[in-house]
């Protein structure tokens, strides 16, 4: 037994269980998930072994992007519940023993915020600087246009002009996301007084920080380089992430969480260097605790349009690469990463990187997959329904069961672009079923009963997965060699072993191989040897060399230990 290296801080070595509010569990049965239902399911969380929960947006919103767009900061979205509701879910975690950090969207705002009303009613309001406002430009004929070329991340230009008080707003997102002003120092004040200190005054523990790397943008606002000619408007990440005051700004709000000792995990998009990473993550910068880099999850996704891609659209050797991306991070610096393979915004991890050819192929896939995060160094999350093995809608599903402004905005561009071509159209709907957000939304599966046991209203807010008689926490709590038994084993011995999976040095072994992925983990005192096979064949298996009297610490089949069966991964200590 290696427990973690002493005077460590306690989110280190914490696992954290991320709860989608709409889709977890409904308590007053109106078909949507609420903040009574999270505490009613609190026994369940504990008994998976996790030491926090992080609960994505529960902001009073409108919901034009699942609660990512917040109209007020310091109350909560009825249907979810109230803030007293929230109170009790804070106290209730801390009586267990668990911690509990919330998302912190403070990159935009609702169009329906008041600081947003206030800020659109007239160029003279005293809040006119609190969101970012530019006057139009105008063509050789006098057609207005946008301030520059920016495209929005949904799509379409990311600017809107508002006929009241005659000016573009920014926003980087949906329209009704209007983006804050973060070089205007009352905005800051008044972000980290109704965003932040509200909540942490209540004993929140921390936060998973949206879009961190946005506050600062490029100061001239120039266009885009034109990558997409036949677009009006161009992806333009450089320009936005990481701007020049991004750091000042997160070390000023450092300042706040300090007070609190609160933990932060910030959301680093379009950052793929070790040097650009460790500006936010280091120690001695005294910004955030850690990041999500997106190398593994966007596997597969189109440069331009996500969905515009061929699938599978990855190669094992590209995940090693993005997997050793999160590991180097912490090699002989004083940064710190996080593990994760699911989200709120991504597909199910078996329907990406594992199979579901068959049940027996799902189950295994599952298990191997729970084995790779469970022993990859960092602070690892874990997404609900991740636990069960749960997966992406079936290819039956058409747009209609899709919600996401993601996916309804894409489809509707294809429409538009082939003129509903019916072969445009179902690649389209292919690549959704891939990479569309709204998999990770499908309500969690508690039981074999109505809905999954998710709720006993007549219509949830999303259809539950049609296989949620097999899939469900019921059923796997029954039975040992179920999915969750699995994932309980694997937390487990992460714990026992922190010096290793935790904190341990990672080495790959085989860079190039196409099918199988294999490591070393090096703690102080001991190693062990990870192998996965990412193919539905049979190999050979062959001891690497230098690895001797390696015990069988964990192993997802039984049989021949000279053969790697389908999907087959084994942890061996040394």
């Amino acid at each position: 037994m290696s427990p973690a290296p002493v005077g460590e801080k306690w989110w280190k070595n914490s696992i954290i269980y991320q709860i989608y509010p709409a889709s977890f569990k409904d308590s007053n049965n109106d078909g949507i998930g609420d903040i009574p239902g999270i505490i009613s399911s609190l026994d369940y969380i504990t008994s998976l072994g996790v030491d926090v929960i992080w609960i994505s947006p529960m902001y009073d919103s409108p919901q034009y992007d699942m609660g990512y767009d917040v109209s007020d900061y310091e109350s909560v979205y009825p249907p979810y519940g109230t803030v007293q509701d929230m109170e009790v879910l804070i106290d209730e975690c801390h009586r267990r023993g668990l911690r509990i950090i919330l998302d912190l969207v403070v990159n935009h705002t609702s169009h329906e915020h008041k600081w947003f009303k206030e800020s659109r009613s007239s160029k003279a309001s005293p809040k006119r600087d609190w969101y970012i406002w530019k006057p139009a430009k105008y063509d050789a004929n006098g057609n207005r246009k946008p301030p520059n070329n920016w495209r929005s991340i949904f799509g379409g230009s990311a600017w809107e002009w508002d006929e009241g008080s005659e000016e573009y707003y920014l926003h980087l997102f949906c329209k009704e996301q209007p983006d804050l002003n973060w070089e205007n120092q009352e905005t800051r004040r008044a972000i980290y007084d109704s965003a932040m200190e509200f909540w942490l005054q209540k004993g929140v523990d921390g936060f998973r920080v949206d879009t961190v790397n946005m506050y600062s943008k490029h100061p001239e606002y120039p266009d885009a380089p034109v990558i997409d000619p036949k677009s009006e408007t161009q992806m333009s990440p450089a320009l936005f992430c990481n701007g020049p005051r991004i750091h000042e700004y997160l070390s000023e709000m450092n300042e706040v969480l300090a007070k609190y000792d609160a933990m932060t995990v910030g959301e680093l998009p379009n950052t793929h260097t070790v040097d650009g990473i460790l500006r936010y993550v280091s120690a001695a910068q005294n910004q955030l605790n850690m990041v999500f880099q997106f190398d593994i999850v966007d596997l597969g996704q189109g440069k331009d349009y996500k969905f515009l891609t061929t699938l599978p659209g990855w190669t094992l050797p590209e995940l090693k690469t993005a997997v050793k991306g999160t590991q180097v991070i912490m090699k002989g610096t004083d940064g710190w990463s996080t593990v994760f393979t699911e989200n709120h915004d991504q597909g199910r991890s078996v329907s990406r990187f594992g199979s579901e050819k068959t049940p027996e192929l799902r189950v295994t896939s599952a298990k191997m997959l729970a084995m790779m995060q469970g022993t990859l160094s960092g602070t690892q999350f874990i997404y609900q329904g991740q636990e069960i093995g749960m997966v992406n809608a079936p290819e039956s599903w058409t747009i209609d069961e899709y919600k996401d402004v993601d996916s309804t905005n894409y489809y509707q561009m294809v429409q538009k672009i082939s003129n509903n071509d019916p072969l445009e159209l179902e690649t389209a709907m292919k690549s959704l079923q891939r990479f569309a957000r709204d998999h990770a939304r499908l309500p969690m599966q508690w039981s074999s009963e109505t809905h999954g046991g998710f709720s006993s209203s007549e219509k949830t807010w999303m259809r539950v997965h049609d296989n949620y008689p097999e899939i469900n926490v019921k059923v796997q709590e029954k039975d040992d060699s179920s999915v969750l038994s699995f994932w309980k084993q694997v937390i487990q011995l992460r714990k026992e072993y922190a010096d290793l999976f935790v904190f341990g040095d990672f080495e790959i072994l085989d860079e190039a191989n196409e099918k199988v992925f294999t490591y070393i983990k090096r703690g102080q005192k001991q190693s062990a040897l990870i192998v996965l096979n990412f193919s539905d064949d049979t190999l050979k298996f062959k001891q690497p060399a230098g690895v001797q009297d390696a015990k069988v610490l964990l192993r997802n089949v039984e049989g021949d230990l000279n053969e790697l069966q389908p999907f087959e991964g084994r942890v061996l200590l040394f």
